[in-house]
């Protein structure tokens, strides 16, 4: 990773429509990069009753970029709102399988989202 800034490695974009938030994540969510990710996406609670994580384009996630999403998760759940993911490559799926968290999150398919941008 040398030469990378952290914001070369994972980028977030973020749509906000009424009491719904989608943030599509493109990079690398490992080590280094947990920190920006929750005070980028914490903010939208409790305003963004849900928050959709679009991770088709997250290419690598390491356990730290695993705790991130249980962090926003929990916060997610004491702020009265609902954290989703969305578009789970295959590594992604299987790490969150070994680590028993598909059933602790909700996975939408493309069709799940109700808003148009």
């Amino acid at each position: 990773m040398a030469g990378q800034t952290t914001s070369s490695v994972l980028t977030l974009e973020i749509q906000r429509k009424g009491d719904i938030a989608l943030v599509k994540m493109r990079g690398r969510l490992i080590a280094g990069v947990n920190g920006l990710v929750y005070s980028q996406v914490r903010p939208l609670f409790p305003d963004a009753k849900r928050v959709v994580l679009d991770l088709a384009e997250v290419v690598q996630m390491d356990s730290m970029g695993l705790g991130a999403l249980v962090r926003l998760y929990v916060s997610a759940k004491n702020a009265g709102s609902s954290l989703e993911l969305m578009h789970l490559g295959k590594r992604i799926r299987e790490l969150l399988g070994l680590t028993h968290l598909l059933d602790v999150f909700t996975i939408i398919g493309e069709r799940g989202i109700t808003m148009k941008f």
